[in-house]
Formats: structure tokens, sequence, C-alpha cells
């Protein structure tokens, strides 16, 4: 006779003895598990699992529910399974793909269709949605090998998916099964559909907008926030993916190992490099009116190394940049706000002297001299060290920081003087028509890698910090986006293979007895899909050179 199973439940914080086999839905039932929603999977020795798992050793086990961001993946992407099948029995012969992530939901297109999608027929696929949830019909997986994936796919006409996975090396991959439709998915899925009672379908642009719940509050959809500024860049870069016929995974990696690496660089930088001059050229031909560019955007998207690449184009162009840190214009740190636990928020623009900061602009755009202030963050105080500057009637300049595009960092100044720029990793490519890449992962591998050969953090660091950090974002920069005249995307073709071998390594290191792991397994698994790409091609003024060093830009 088989022994009890110890467990230890984090969210009761008790030890539990088991019968060996149980699945973990029998498990959350029979220690009586309950949380604020319903349980979608669990974390088991800090890995995701699906409710299926069966336990036969002892384990410790956190269930989780959609307000956790696994959780909100397993929804997201069990959505996205029910809208694909929902699409393929409305409209014979068509395709859902699942393009980005913009406006609070997720933008989609559906291929061969022969008609334009509108409303009459996103009500009809949204009622076909509403009854397979009704049906709550299970999702259930199976490994298979990855050489009969391949044909499966191929049988199927999903040649992007088969392409995808002869690049891989795995010997067997999961498939998921909702009733007669079989799909891949990076990531788990929840139970069954009866879990996904939340969505809408809107009518955007050509496409359609999957919304989803709020994480903070799923029982309430998110809020429709429009970003048509935001929208174009993604759809700038789609049409330039497509028409270069790399806009998936596996169209990169056959090129890849083809030996077209050296030429994807090429054209991806000169891509960049002509927005660039594009941006530089948009703000010479306002030269008469505009003194300032304001540069804004996330965590690890790129802006210092924008700012100083915009700044040579502006000199190219007759006009003489100054660069002005926002970092010295901190209050004195006992002036700092606190957050609503009582520490300081470093993040609020209120930490910063925005009257000093507004007086010493308007100084200098009279063409008066300034002495800058410096700010010693080991005192938490200003200090003054005989730094001077004054601006030419051909100056211009430039302020890069997080608050750039926040009307109120420069509400003395006025408007047609100012230039305001947001850049962002805005990945336009995916996995496959249902896999998408979402943006912040591309801004979190960039950040892990530099952090780790500049800062001396770890990958377990950066990660337990990228949750604070994105709601940093949600609150001080995204809704501030629409405020700029132009975007710039910094996301590259070809990163993912360049930033592969140097994160790999780094993630590996997070051990399994942290809550993090999960998060490093996940990234692993993503880079997994890629070719690795030797970097000796990248140009030294590329923006990967702020991650992974090699820049001829100094970024002291």
């Amino acid at each position: 006779m088989k022994r009890d199973v110890q467990i230890i439940c984090e969210n009761t914080g008790k030890r539990e003895l088991i019968k060996p086999g149980l699945s973990l839905l029998e498990v959350s039932q029979a220690i009586g598990v309950k949380l604020a929603h319903p349980i979608l999977g669990a974390m088991v020795n800090n890995e995701l699992r699906e409710l299926d798992y069966c336990i036969y050793s002892p384990k410790t086990i956190r269930f989780i529910d959609i307000t956790h961001p696994a959780g909100m993946r397993m929804y997201q992407r069990s959505l996205f399974f029910l809208l694909s099948k929902a699409v393929r029995d409305v409209v014979p012969g068509g395709k859902l793909r699942i393009e980005h992530s913009v406006s609070k939901g997720f933008y989609c297109e559906i291929e061969g269709l022969n008609e334009s999608l509108e409303y009459p027929l996103i009500f009809s696929i949204s009622d076909r949605m509403h009854e397979i949830v009704d049906q709550n019909l299970p999702f259930s997986r199976d490994k298979v090998l990855t050489t009969d994936v391949v044909k499966l796919f191929r049988d199927l006409g999903d040649d992007e998916k088969a392409n995808l996975f002869e690049t891989r090396s795995t010997l067997y991959t999961s498939v998921y099964y909702l009733n007669d439709s079989v799909d891949y998915f990076f990531g788990s899925l929840v139970p069954s559909t009866g879990y996904l009672k939340v969505f809408d379908l809107v009518k955007y642009y050509q496409g359609m907008l999957l919304m989803v719940p709020k994480r903070s509050n799923p029982n309430e959809m998110e809020d429709i926030v429009l970003q048509n500024k935001m929208f174009d860049i993604f759809r700038e870069y789609r049409e330039w993916v497509d028409i270069i016929g790399v806009s998936s995974v596996a169209t990169i990696n056959k090129q890849v190992q083809q030996g077209g690496a050296g030429e994807l660089i090429k054209i991806s930088e000169a891509l960049h490099e002509r927005k660039v001059i594009q941006i530089a050229d948009q703000i010479y031909s306002r030269r008469d009116k505009v003194r300032i560019v304001l540069i804004s955007g996330p965590s690890s998207s790129g802006k210092t190394t924008f700012a100083k690449r915009i700044a040579v184009q502006l000199k190219v162009s007759g006009l003489k940049p100054y660069t002005i840190s926002l970092d010295n214009y901190f209050v004195d740190r006992e002036k700092t706000p606190r957050d609503e636990h009582g520490e300081y928020d470093f993040e609020t623009i209120h930490a910063l002297d925005i009257e000093y900061f507004n007086q010493d602009l308007i100084r200098l755009l009279r063409g008066e001299e300034v002495e800058l202030p410096k700010f010693s963050f080991e005192t938490g105080k200003r200090f003054f060290d005989g730094t001077k500057l004054a601006i030419e009637s051909n100056g211009i300049i430039i302020i890069e920081g997080i608050h750039a595009l926040n009307p109120e960092l420069t509400h003395l100044i006025e408007s047609e003087r100012k230039f305001r720029i947001y850049i962002s990793a805005l990945t336009s490519l995916s996995i496959d028509g249902t896999n998408r890449i979402p943006t912040t992962d591309n801004r979190l591998i960039r950040r892990i890698i530099r952090d780790y050969r500049y800062r001396s953090y770890s990958a377990l660091d950066t990660i337990s910090r990228w949750e604070s950090v994105r709601r940093g974002e949600d609150r001080y920069i995204f809704p501030y986006q629409e405020e700029a005249d132009v975007m710039f995307n910094t996301s590259l073709l070809y990163e993912f293979g360049i930033l592969k071998p140097f994160a790999e390594p780094i993630l590996a290191q997070v051990p399994m007895n942290v809550p993090e792991y999960a998060e490093a397994r996940r990234l692993l698994k993503f880079l997994s899909y890629f070719v690795g790409i030797p970097y000796d091609e990248i140009p030294p003024t590329s923006i990967l050179r702020e991650f992974l060093g090699g820049s001829t830009f100094s970024y002291k």
C-alpha cells in the first residue's frame, strides 16, 4: 500500500498528507483551498502546473487565480484558443492572427476572410465563443513526438507552426485539444472553457480587439484606451516585416540557419537609422519654434542610446544639441514623496523639483547662462560644482526620462517649443499566429542582461523588481504615450537570437527554491524557440549595444 504524500500548501501555510496520484484540482478540494477567484493552476516547487497535474511525491504548492501574473497569462492563452476555434467555426477557411497588445486589448485579424470584418460577423464570433463557454468544454493536452507535430500542422495547412517546430531541437512537444480543434500554445491553459466568462470583442480598424478582464478586478473588463499613434507604429512595423518576409520566429530561424543573419542585422539596423534620420528631419523642419526635444519610454526601451543617436543626426542637420539629465533635479531626500507603504517614491514626477527645472529651461531659452545642479544619490542632496550651460542660437535641448511626456514636467514651456518622442520595444514579431511575443518580455530580457553585466544584479534581483517597475510604467509613462509627436520602435527583428546566448546562462542561475524560478523557466523556454546569432556584426551604435556592451557611445 502506497504511503500518503506530504505537501506544503503556501496558501494555507499548512502541511497536509494526501493520497498519492491526486490531481492538483483534487488536492485543492481535499484540503479546502479557497481563493478570491477560481483556481486556474498552481506553482508546484515554483513551476507552473495545470490542475490535472498529479502529485506522487512531496511538493510545495501555491494555487493561483487570475490575479497572479501567470494566472492571467493562462486566461489570455485560453481565450486565444477559444477565439481561434470560434473563428474556424464561424468563418470556413478563416484563420485567426493575434497581432499585438494595444488599447488594453489584443488586436486580431482573420486571414482568408472574403468580406470586411464588421460588427455582424464579430457578433457571430462572440456568440459562438459564449456557446463554447456555456458547454464548459475541457482543454486537453497531449505530448507528441515533435516530428509528428510537424506533420500534424502541415496536414492542417498551418505551415507557420510546422516550420517553427522544424527549427526546434526538442524531441517531444505538447499540443492542446479543444473538442475538434488542435493547436499549440506557449504555456499552460485553464482547465476548461467554463472558466472564460469575462471577455469581449470590439471592432478596431480592419480587425477586432479581444478585451480581457482586469487583473486587479477580474469581474470587470479592461477599459479601452485609444492608442491610435501606437497602433500606427505597430501597423507600419508589421507591413515592413511582411514585405521582407520575416514575420514569425520560424522564418527568422530559417534565414539564420541558411546563413542570412548578417543580412537581417544590416536591414534591421538600416531601418532604425532611417527612422532616426526622419525624426531628426521633422525636428529640423520646425527649428524656428522647437527648442526642446523630450524623450520618454519604459524601462530598457533604449532611451539613452536613442537620445545619443538623435543628437548625432541633429548635428548633421546643423543644430547643436545639449543634453540635460532629469536625475539632477531630484528634490532633497527629506522632501521626496512617500508611497502607500511609507517608502520613498522616486518614480513619481513629484520626486523632481519641477518649478526649479522649468525656471532653468526658461532662462536657457532666453539665452542666459545657467549653473546646472547636481544631485548626490549618496547624500540625497542637491549641490553645485560650477557646471554652467548657455544655449547658442542654433541650440536645442534634449531631455530624456520617464516623465518627459508628462505635460506637468515642462508646464511653463509653450507647447510649440517642444517636440515629444515616445520610444519602446514594440515587438510585432510572433512565435506564430496564435502565440504573440509580449513587448514586456523583450524589455525584461534586455534589462536582465544589462543589470547583470553593468549593475551586478542577478536575474533573480531583476525579476523580483519587475512587477514594481511595470506598476510604475502603468502609472507614470503609459498614460502619456499619445502625447508624443512621433513614436519610435526600438525592437530589432534579429535581437532575440542575439540576446539568447547572453540571457540563458544568467537565467539558469535562478535557484529552484524561489518564486522567481517560474518566470526564469518561462523566459528560458521562450528563448529556446530562437536560433542563436553571433553578435559580431552588430554595429557599435546599435540600441542593443546599450545592453550588451561594445557601444561607441559613453553611458557615464
